[in-house]
């Protein structure tokens, strides 16, 4: 890996050596900022302030280069791959311009055949800086972003890389996964795509689409399918007649694929032959899921509440728990890394679904692997986020590209439930009520993408933007919608905005809290862990240029969200972190059971967020380190299969409701507790929660203005588990409330940070 501020014509590897240019080791996968760090040339771009030092790199060139040997291989045509390159590349074999690109968020694949010499081979790859690229482009009145991030809106990079409210400002470069030289065989299968056309408990029809390379049409070519299920299988051999075709398939009695909570995700195991004169020349493995995804939605709430936004999985009401996934690195070459241990944490909190947020990358294979294997199903947004795009034929041509080769990538998984045009675009211009800027004038999310969608992927849900403003909403205001991301006012959790949200469905919805300050002191220098407000908590907060006032407000937030629950402001770091982490354990706690506890009237919520992909202060329940906050175990009670809460205050009297998302009707014991004043309630009641619903189990007197911590402890073939509702309203104390929960959880109480 060399760099320098300067352009040189570099095309081999003996002009490195000619040239004012530092060579430095390089990792590929990775990133110029990590073989920076590796060879000492920068501090951790994670602690203090090191991160904005490293913007004077945004306008360096960065250069690749590679020496490997090749034997050549008769009937094979070799293709060099190269899985993620960030961002204005070009590529040269052998001193020859091999190709260029200038996305970072897909593949690119270049013949090389033309340049590839049996022996020893020189790759160059040249990166110049998207910063500078941005500059040659054309920028209309219409076009819109945050102030900090304006050069993105040309270029194919994640949206987050400009700087974000969750992540930093890292204009990175390099080959960020992996690069390969394949070959292929002359003749084979080029597009394999095997999908569900109808299925029920009894029978499914699939469709096989494939495109390959045939050289010899008076040879008898054939297809030939067949799948492996652990109780079912099919089978299908057919000649074929042209490069191109489809081939339909039966399959008697099913095993579906089901979301988490519903059934297994069975997987079938496939493998797709070409024979030529009866002998195999080509072979692909895949997996199928047989299942079907179908979203009835409405676009608005009307004055009755009524409206719908509901998924539903083989014909079946499906009510989502999930979670907005977010990068897990702000270098993404590392995000592979932490993916494993990222599932592991979904799966012991029971989410269903991962919405994909858009101003992301598009996963790695294995992230969507999983989430086949696990039963988690993926709302994916398309790459944009919070802005309006260009709409030039240049720009619909990039994302006809890009959106081509992530659907033809991704469509073979049958977790993808929904493909979203992108995140929040809709709402950008219809805040400000421009006349001439209707959102459904978007000709991207309108035209472009569904045109693609027809082509590569017709039988898949589409939404054009979340929240999506079509003619019908666009008379009406955001809160009118029945998809929203009722992020509001971000006060007291319990306030009058969100008593009243009347969504039928929360794609986004978070809250505020502080990480753990041994994690804090990670990433804070000494003498700025405390008090807060200073330039490091600022730049972690995340805002890029501290000062600039765009997402400074959180930490400030963070301190008014534990005031308007204590009453007071901490006076220590390990005060302030364990205040806000109780404040944001319990307004996380508080949207889950308020979604669960309205079912059907409401059928889901996505909350903000999981993890954080870099060091900060954050609504994520699990920082950067993999520490918890107390909000993962707040969210892992709630999201049980089985949920016995509280819902708030009606007429000084409160329900207590079993949330059951089993398709059983599970018989249950339970006890309710007065923490406060050390009384039984209802001592050892029993009842049936039914399935697939909420069932309201006892009503109890509630004076609203008289603050109380309930414990409810149950029993059921599910097993023992427990849950608390805080009754009242702030101020609370402090002392008592930590006194009162280590009560109701004897087994992992709350001690001072």
């Amino acid at each position: 890996m060399v760099h320098s501020p300067q352009e040189f014509p570099i095309t081999n590897l003996r002009e490195f050596h000619d040239a004012p240019l530092e060579i430095l080791p390089a990792a590929v996968p990775g990133n110029f900022e990590l073989d920076l760090l590796a060879a000492n040339k920068i501090p951790d771009p994670f602690v203090g302030m090191n991160m904005k030092d490293l913007y004077n790199l945004e306008t360096h060139h960065v250069w690749y280069a590679k020496v490997f040997d090749v034997d050549i291989v008769e009937n094979y045509s070799p293709f060099l791959t190269f899985d993620g390159s960030d961002c204005f590349a070009r590529y040269y074999l052998n001193g020859h311009l091999l190709g260029t690109s200038d996305n970072a968020l897909v593949e690119h694949e270049f013949a090389a055949a033309q340049f590839l010499q049996n022996g020893r081979n020189e790759l160059v790859v040249h990166f110049r800086p998207a910063l500078i690229e941005a500059k040659k482009y054309f920028y209309p009145a219409h076009l819109e972003a945050f102030q900090v991030n304006y050069e993105s809106l040309h270029v194919r990079k994640a949206p987050h890389s400009y700087g974000w409210d969750i992540m930093p400002r890292a204009l990175s470069a390099g080959l960020w996964r992996d690069v390969a030289l394949q070959w292929k065989p002359i003749e084979g299968l080029e597009e394999i795509y095997l999908e569900t056309l109808e299925s029920t408990f009894s029978a499914a029809l699939l469709r096989l689409f494939f495109r390959g390379h045939f050289q010899d049409y008076a040879a008898n070519y054939e297809i030939e399918i067949n799948g492996q299920g652990t109780q079912s299988s099919f089978f299908r051999k057919e000649r074929v007649f042209f490069e191109a075709g489809q081939i339909i398939i039966s399959v008697d009695d099913p095993q579906l694929w089901w979301p988490r909570g519903r059934g297994e995700a069975h997987l079938y195991d496939v493998t797709v032959r070409l024979l030529k004169n009866g002998q195999e020349i080509d072979c692909v493995l895949l997996k199928h899921g047989i299942r079907s995804v179908r979203l009835e939605r409405t676009s608005i709430i009307n004055e009755n509440g009524e409206g719908e936004f509901c998924f539903y999985i083989n014909d079946q009401k499906t009510f989502i728990l999930g979670n907005n996934h977010v990068p897990l690195d702000a270098y993404h070459s590392r995000d592979l890394s932490h993916t494993q241990k990222y599932f592991s944490m979904l799966d012991e909190l029971g989410c269903n679904m991962l919405r994909c947020w858009g101003g992301n990358v598009y996963e790695s294979n294995l992230f969507y692997d999983l989430c086949d294997e696990k039963g988690i199903l993926v709302w994916q947004d398309f790459s944009m986020a919070c802005a309006s795009y260009p709409r030039s034929a240049e720009f619909q041509h990039k994302i006809t590209e890009e959106v081509t080769k992530v659907v033809r990538r991704l469509r073979q998984h049958p977790c993808i439930a929904l493909w979203a045009g992108d995140n929040e675009c809709d709402c950008s211009g219809f805040r400000k009520r421009r006349q001439n800027d209707d959102p459904n004038l978007n000709l991207l999310t309108r035209e472009v993408l569904p045109r693609v969608l027809s082509q590569h992927d017709p039988g898949r849900e589409y939404l054009p933007s979340s929240p999506y403003i079509d003619q019908v909403a666009s008379t009406k205001t955001l809160s009118d919608l029945a998809e929203q991301h009722p992020w509001g006012p971000r006060d007291y959790f319990k306030s009058d905005y969100y008593q009243n949200i009347r969504c039928h469905f929360a794609s986004e919805m978070g809250y505020h809290g502080c990480p753990h300050p041994d994690s804090v002191k990670k990433f804070i220098t000494p003498e700025n862990w405390w008090p807060p407000e200073n330039k490091e908590w600022m730049l972690h907060a995340s805002s890029p240029y501290p000062g600039y006032d765009l997402y400074d407000y959180r930490v400030a937030l963070m301190k008014k969200q534990i005031h308007y629950f204590f009453g007071y402001s901490p006076e220590t770091l390990e005060e302030f972190a364990l205040m806000s982490q109780i404040v944001q354990a319990e307004a996380k706690k508080y949207f889950i059971e308020f979604f669960r506890t309205g079912k059907w009237r409401r059928t889901g919520i996505i909350w903000w967020n999981l993890r954080d992909g870099w060091p900060q202060f954050s609504d994520a329940v699990v920082d950067y380190y993999f520490k918890k906050k107390l909000a993962y175990s707040f969210i892992k009670r709630a999201q049980q299969p089985l949920l016995l809460t509280f819902r708030e205050p009606q007429n000084d009297q409160i329900q207590l409701v079993a949330c059951n998302d089993t398709q059983q009707d599970i018989t249950l014991h339970y006890n309710i507790k007065d923490i406060s004043a050390n009384t039984a309630v209802i001592d050892n009641m029993k009842d049936c929660a039914k399935n697939d619903a909420t069932t309201v189990l006892a009503t109890l007197n509630c004076d609203v203005n008289q603050q109380k911590i309930y414990c409810i402890e149950w029993e059921s073939n599910l097993g023992a588990s427990k849950n608390h509702y805080l009754c009242g309203s702030p101020f609370f104390d402090f002392g008592n409330y930590v006194s009162c929960y280590n009560q109701v959880y004897e087994d992992n109480p709350l001690i001072m940070m």
